[in-house]
Formats: structure tokens, C-alpha cells, sequence
């Protein structure tokens, strides 16, 4: 079952949270949508066919849909909280000026902040301003971080891989017992890994723990060094430097950018 509560509306756009509690493996009904549209996962995983091609979207992998493009969904595990952002036709052309765009996009750490932003504009109330603004943000790292497609075998490999990074599977600690876990050798999961999703395993694994880190300092995380061993940092300071390199800010700005109502300890 699926549900969705609007965020807010402006010219040539609409923003939906949408939650879905669905738990199946086959592909559902087809359906088509008329707009062009970026769905990001805040929470979950699910599986998208489009053009005959199968991809994960989970909180690290977002897709593009475009108007009359006939897709179908799988919800192995689970359900999903997903925000959906559906443009028109004319702003689209505007913001990507013709140029094509894939349906798979790595969601790097600006494109998360951006995501997170967008939705607390939304809150504010200002859809002529804060809001656009943000969506404008998030739109345009979109456009520029699409990730580099995968083919056949390699495909599944990297899918496989990412769902125990994502899960925090033992194996994934590595790259050596990762490999192992997935039967291949270390090179050949690396070498796939970056064709397919653009960034090195080491980026990715990171990227998903940063994510996490601030799933945690949005909903009022108060100590650094707690959460740097329960994602599995060496100390509170590689938590910090991580989260720098990703995003550009200390975790305890970020922090104060996304829940400015507490304070960190």
C-alpha cells in the first residue's frame, strides 16, 4: 500500500513524501507517469524496472523518471520512505537545456545535503523562496552527479555489493572478506564497483555511513564519539574528518543545520 502527503507546490513543480509498506518480490502493475520527476529514498529500499533494466534506489542510488516511460516496482524488503519531486516539462528543459539525463544517480554527500535541505525548506512554509531555492539546489546536483551505468554480470555484483554495505553485513568491514562473501576476487568487485556506480567502494561505504550520521543527528544525536563507534569509525575524530570530506561541515554544524531547535553536547 502506498500513501502520499504533498510538501509543497510551486509553478512547474510539486514535492511528495511518499511511504510505502508494500512487501513483495514480483514486479507490480505498470504504471506511467507525465511528468519528469527525481525520487530520492530517505528510508528503505526497492527495485524500479524501466526499459527493460532493473536498478536498486535506496538512500545512496536515486532515479530519474521521464513523462510517458513505463515502470515497475518491487518491494523485497520491505517498504520505503521515499520524496518525490515531479517538474514540468518546460522547467525541465530549462534546467538540463536539452541535454539527456540517466535514469540512475549516485546520491553523493551534496546531493543528500541537498535532499535534507529541501526538505526542511519545505517545513518553512516560503515556497517562493526557500523552497524553490532548495529545489533549485537539489535539481542541479542532480543533473550533475548522474552515475555511469553497469552491464550484465557486473550489475549484479555491484547490486549485491551495495545491499551488504547498506546492511551493515559483517563481511562488508572489508573489502578482502566483502569479495569473499560476493565469490569474486577483491579486483574484480573494485573494478565493477566503480564502473557502475562512478565512485570506489572506499568512497561509497563512507558516503552510506555518513548518511547514516546524520539520520541519527537529525533525530537529536548528542554524543559524536557514540555514534562514530556505532558506525564503525576508529574515534569520534575520523567520524569528523569523514564527515568533512563528504560534506563540507563539522558534525556538530550540521547538527545545528538540521535540528537547530537542540543543541550538541
Amino acid at each position: 500500500m502506498r500513501s502520499s502527503v504533498r510538501l509543497g507546490s510551486g509553478p512547474g513543480f510539486t514535492l511528495d513524501a511518499v511511504t510505502c509498506v508494500d512487501d513483495h518480490r514480483r514486479w507490480g502493475a505498470a504504471e506511467v507517469s507525465s511528468d519528469f520527476r527525481v525520487v530520492l529514498a530517505r528510508r528503505g529500499r526497492f527495485r524500479r524496472m524501466a526499459d527493460g533494466r532493473a536498478a536498486d534506489v535506496d538512500p545512496a542510488m536515486a532515479y530519474v523518471g521521464k513523462p510517458g516511460e513505463e515502470e515497475h516496482f518491487a518491494h523485497p524488503a520491505g517498504g520505503d520512505e521515499c520524496t518525490s519531486l515531479c517538474v514540468s516539462a518546460r522547467l525541465w528543459e530549462e534546467l538540463t537545456d536539452g541535454r539527456e539525463v540517466r535514469s540512475a544517480v549516485y546520491v553523493d554527500g551534496g546531493l543528500d545535503l541537498a535532499h535534507r535541505r529541501l526538505l526542511a525548506a519545505a517545513r518553512t512554509g516560503d515556497v517562493p523562496y526557500a523552497l524553490t531555492e532548495a529545489l533549485l539546489a537539489l535539481l542541479g546536483a542532480t543533473l550533475r552527479d548522474s552515475a555511469k551505468p553497469g552491464a550484465g554480470a557486473a550489475e549484479a555484483i555491484v547490486a549485491r555489493a551495495r545491499e551488504a554495505i547498506d546492511a551493515f553485513h559483517p563481511a562488508a568491514a572489508g573489502l578482502l572478506p566483502l569479495a569473499e562473501l560476493l565469490g569474486v576476487s577483491p579486483f574484480r568487485l573494485s573494478r565493477a564497483f566503480t564502473g557502475a556506480v562512478g565512485v570506489s567502494l572506499t568512497h561509497y561505504r563512507n558516503r552510506v555511513r555518513v548518511g547514516r550520521a546524520l539520520d541519527r543527528l537529525e533525530q537529536g544525536e548528542t554524543s559524536l564519539a557514540a555514534l562514530a563507534a556505532d558506525l564503525g569509525f576508529a574515534d569520534q575524530a575520523h567520524l569528523t574528518r569523514t564527515v568533512r570530506r563528504h560534506l563540507g561541515h563539522t558534525p556538530a554544524a550540521l547538527r545545528r543545520q538540521l535540528a537547530p531547535e537542540r543543541t550538541l553536547a
